[in-house]
């Protein structure tokens, strides 16, 4: 699966996709730590049982990316997937399945949100959009 899709050799091109890409993942890491980056990962979970004590689920906040877009985790590996010089026929397959992957568990994610937080997040479903930084109309 190596056979070429696209090769941008635009010089200026090739390093607008590899800074999209870059930004991408920026993106990615910048709001893990937006949501608790350690409650995330399960190491907060780890470090209140070590202690003894009881989980409780974190305050729903919306800060700098998730002002934006609901789900700026998934947007930054989106970008970071599809901005590349050089999309191969695998890298193609990757990207389409990954991307699919992200929309289906988007659903999945924003109904255990809804069970967690409630009215609060279903207003802000009503005023950020889901991946795409463009303003809902009122």
């Amino acid at each position: 699966m190596t056979g070429v899709v696209w090769n941008v050799e635009n010089t200026v091109g090739r390093y607008i996709l590899w800074t999209l890409f870059f930004l991408g993942w920026a993106m990615v890491l910048v709001s893990t730590f937006l949501i608790n980056h350690f409650d995330l990962f399960g190491l907060r979970q780890v470090y209140l049982y070590q202690r003894g004590k009881e989980y409780t689920d974190l305050d729903f906040k919306t800060r700098f990316l998730y002002r934006v877009v609901r789900h700026p985790i998934m947007l930054g590996f989106i970008i970071a997937f599809w901005a590349t010089p050089l999309m191969t026929v695998g890298h193609l397959v990757f990207a389409i399945a990954t991307t699919a992957y992200i929309l289906i568990s988007i659903q999945l994610e924003e109904r255990d949100i809804v069970s967690i937080h409630g009215t609060a997040y279903e207003e802000y479903r009503k005023r950020v959009s889901m991946l795409l930084p463009i303003p809902k109309r009122k």
